[in-house]
């Protein structure tokens, strides 16, 4: 199994998805305990949610699951929420705080090294590649970092989570005219609710690729999965018909953000790149 799949479009747009995957070697997946092996973090169907909503979109999508190793998470394992519970690089809970592994079976720091040799690097080298070969076919790269999560998880956050999570890091990671790309259609959407820079203001991608300055903006869509799922428990099965209006609302989101990077070039602070 390769570590990461590409589909390369001709748009300014690409779509990363570090989660949705859930292969894990059978070495690894047989050191999981019964609830690792629930694989219950994982972004359900996240290639099916995107999938056909932005023609000529780039897709860049993780087939290893989180479990092994977090592609979403800083490589030299510094934290992305400092005194926040989460999981690291190489979780060793669930996001519960419940033990994944089986007694004596979480991954040694020589086994984390490797796997982000194995599994993490592939990742990131495919999604550089694909931000290089944008930015210089456009001047510009916009990458929308795909994610999702169950709506209620106390171990992490307070109450319910609102539908749309949207993360810059505080404006940092993009020209304020491409947030405002997807919060306008958040604001008018019904039975959508959205925060921007809430409890998940992006992750180690976000803030590592999002560098306005040079072309290459980055935003964070983590979505509440009772929007687009059945149910929030296993099977956590994906229902079409629960989805259709969620994909309508990322669609127009995607559209927009793909008419300014092809028509306005966005910069740093408002400024226009030429």
């Amino acid at each position: 199994m390769t570590p990461v799949v590409v589909i390369r479009g001709a748009g300014p747009v690409i779509l990363a998805q570090p989660h949705g995957g859930t292969w894990l070697p059978d070495a690894i997946m047989a050191r999981l305990n019964d609830r690792g092996r629930l694989l219950a973090d994982t972004d359900w169907h996240i290639d099916q949610l995107y999938e056909g909503l932005l023609p000529g979109a780039t897709v860049v999508r993780a087939t290893f699951h989180r479990y092994g190793i977090d592609a979403n998470r800083d490589p030299a394992g510094a934290s992305l929420y400092p005194g926040q519970n989460t999981t690291g690089l190489c979780p060793e809970t669930d996001f519960d705080g419940e033990p994944i592994w089986r007694q004596g079976q979480a991954p040694t720091e020589a086994e984390v090294t490797e796997r982000c040799a194995r599994f993490h690097a592939p990742y990131h080298a495919a999604l550089a590649a694909e931000v290089a070969r944008v930015r210089a076919a456009h001047g510009v790269a916009v990458v929308f970092d795909c994610h999702s999560i169950r709506s209620r998880i106390p171990f992490l956050f307070d109450g319910t989570l609102p539908v749309l999570n949207i993360g810059t890091n505080g404006g940092t990671t993009c020209a304020p005219e491409l947030a405002e790309a997807v919060l306008a259609p958040a604001r008018t959407a019904e039975g959508f609710d959205w925060v921007l820079n809430g409890r998940f203001k992006g992750g180690w991608t976000t803030r590592h690729y999002g560098r306005s300055e040079t072309g290459v903006h980055a935003i964070q869509m983590e979505i509440a999965q009772r929007a687009y799922l059945a149910t929030e428990a296993p099977p956590f099965a994906y229902d079409p018909t629960r989805a259709a209006p969620l994909r309508a609302l990322l669609a127009d989101m995607l559209a927009a953000l793909d008419h300014i990077a092809r028509h306005r070039a966005p910069g740093p602070k408002g400024t226009r790149h030429a």
